[in-house]
């Protein structure tokens, strides 16, 4: 049974009295969990936080796994996310899964200790500035106000949507607090900044969308937190729109005859060829980053791109509109435009336009792939029918986390969810691996009463074996799924095809299910698809904890999304050349 009472609990204390004390006695008006590793420069401000009792404290094994957890507990839950690690190398073994959080625009505190306030000691590095480096918010705690520091925190943290780290100057750590101040009311932080929404640009665009033969609709993962889910498939229904999502966005549309599943490098290739004939596209609360775009392939060159976002620049070049605005207020606009435009059928118009061409019910769509066979080749997993198995053996009520490498994009196309906080990857953003383990930490604290379900690959999993132990000790009921090719498959797929030394990408066969039980899981070897029984038989049996299938997967089967990572990179190479 795993321990899912990291802190024990005490009276929740009076007034604060130190410095720590008082920080930790703001940031539990905003938060329930601190992700946690203990050192010199968090021991007291950790100590306050066990002894007032109001938020739980999970400790993970490394630096980094407590701003991924976070992280992860964060997406999983909407909740605003906590972590703490001591100064110095606890504070840089940090920096990596703190710029994923930067640039994902997570809410975040990082609550660590700082060199004394009369100066640096040999072993202080300038945190501040490695903060800003990576995409940070340093803000430092004094005596005289701690309350007010971990106020302001927060505050940023949730207006500007990223990463604050909270700094505690050691010799103060322990200090008592010079005045009264104490922790505010919980419900005093300002809300995100209002945009005014023009009129006139709105009406335009709903001409723009109305009119249309084609109008699709992509959503994101920015689209979810606005709350913006029903108006989207209002609007949807009212054009007669297809539908498509980021990956992060997944479970944002109903999964009906106009939902054509993840765009870009995920797609299926019925779904990419249907989002390529869409002649206006309403981009409402995802990045259009490079894959999602496909590398630039994934719309038409005379489509129409509109975009909807708070940011005040498109954020692709693609773009040929920028609507600025909160996601939930622009669509329920639109929604009230579009019912009131004058003479025009526009869900007639939309679905006649798009069964056309040829997509009128795209019921399934994005689940019509390549099941694969039972075995690759060279007699190891097919990862295609590895996932199909996987798909109806795990339970419906879970949530997907995925680390980063060749295989990370399996699971979002064949295992389904019921919405995008089911389905994370911390990772992508900074297109880092090895934040597997910890991320399932987070979403099990967020995610208590569903199975947790970890893919990750022999690599990432190895550079965060450590943290392995933590998902055993925490999570109610998860499976770990380590899609193991004895390589880093990215850089075999990537480089080794194109005469790279593969010797530096290959991994010595190692025994997870092994490894599993040394930390105290429920373990096996799936080298075939008859061994799933494994795994289904425990899941019957309704036992909680962890069981880790260490699914021995072929090399030779190569993800649809990585060719197009090699022709994109083939045809940049060319374009180099000519230049």
């Amino acid at each position: 049974m795993p321990d899912l009472t990291q802190t024990t609990a005490a009276p929740t204390a009076t007034t604060a009295t130190t410095v720590s004390a008082a920080i930790a006695a703001e940031l539990e008006l905003h938060a329930s969990h601190v992700f946690a590793l203990m050192g010199n420069g968090n021991a007291w401000f950790l100590d306050a936080v066990v002894r007032r009792g109001a938020m739980q404290v999970v400790t993970v094994r490394h630096e980094a796994a407590t701003v991924a957890a976070a992280d992860a507990h964060h997406r999983a839950s909407g909740a605003l996310a906590i972590a703490t690690t001591t100064y110095g190398p606890g504070y840089t073994n940090a920096l990596t899964p703190l710029a994923e959080a930067a640039m994902a625009r997570v809410p975040l505190v990082l609550v660590v200790g700082d060199q004394p306030t009369a100066g640096a000691r040999p072993w202080d590095v300038d945190q501040a500035a490695i903060a800003t480096a990576v995409g940070a918010t340093t803000i430092v705690a004094d005596a005289a106000d701690p309350a007010d520091a971990a106020r302001r925190a927060v505050q940023t943290a949730l207006v500007e949507r990223g990463p604050v780290v909270l700094a505690i100057p050691y010799d103060l750590a322990q200090a008592p607090i010079e005045g009264a101040a104490v922790a505010g009311a919980a419900g005093d932080l300002p809300a995100e900044p209002f945009i005014a929404l023009d009129a006139e640009e709105l009406a335009e665009v709903a001409q723009r969308l109305v009119e249309a033969r084609r109008p699709l609709l992509l959503a994101g993962r920015g689209a979810h937190l606005a709350t913006a889910s029903e108006a989207l498939r209002e609007l949807a229904a009212a054009l007669g729109a297809r539908t498509a999502s980021s990956v992060l966005g997944s479970g944002i549309f109903a999964d009906d005859h106009r939902h054509l599943g993840i765009a870009g490098g995920f797609a299926s290739e019925r779904s990419a060829a249907a989002i390529e004939a869409a002649d206006v596209v309403l981009v409402v609360g995802a990045g259009l980053n490079q894959f999602q775009t496909r590398f630039g392939e994934a719309f038409a060159d005379d489509a129409r791109v509109l975009q909807v976002d708070v940011l005040d620049r498109a954020t692709n070049a693609r773009v040929d509109q920028l609507v600025r605005g909160d996601a939930r207020a622009v669509v329920q606009a639109l929604v009230a435009l579009v019912a009131e435009t004058p003479g025009l059928d526009a869900a007639g118009r939309g679905d006649d336009g798009w069964s056309a061409a040829g997509f009128g019910d795209v019921t399934g769509a994005h689940r019509q792939r390549d099941a694969g066979d039972a075995a690759a080749p060279d007699g190891r997993l097919d990862p295609r029918s590895l996932f199909h198995a996987l798909e109806r053996i795990l339970p419906a009520d879970r949530v997907i986390v995925s680390d980063g490498g060749h295989f990370i994009g399996w699971a979002p196309t064949h295992l389904s969810v019921a919405d995008p906080e089911r389905l994370l990857l911390v990772g992508t953003a900074f297109q880092t691996i090895g934040l597997g383990f910890p991320s399932a930490v987070g979403a099990g604290a967020a995610r208590p009463e569903s199975t947790i379900v970890l893919v990750t690959g022999d690599g990432g999993a190895l550079m965060g074996i450590a943290d392995l132990d933590s998902v055993i000790r925490t999570v109610r009921h998860g499976v770990v799924v380590v899609v193991n090719d004895a390589a880093y498959g990215a850089e075999v797929h990537q480089y080794a095809v194109r005469g790279v030394a593969e010797q530096p990408m290959l991994i010595e066969q190692v025994d997870f299910a092994a490894v599993g039980r040394g930390f105290g899981a429920e373990a096996a070897v799936i080298a075939s698809l008859d061994d799933l029984r494994l795994l289904e038989a425990w899941l019957a049996s309704g036992a909680t904890g962890v069981f880790v299938a260490d699914c021995r997967v072929s090399q030779q089967v190569v993800a649809p999304y990585m060719l197009e990572v090699v022709e994109a990179a083939t045809r940049a190479a060319a374009r180099a050349a000519t230049a």
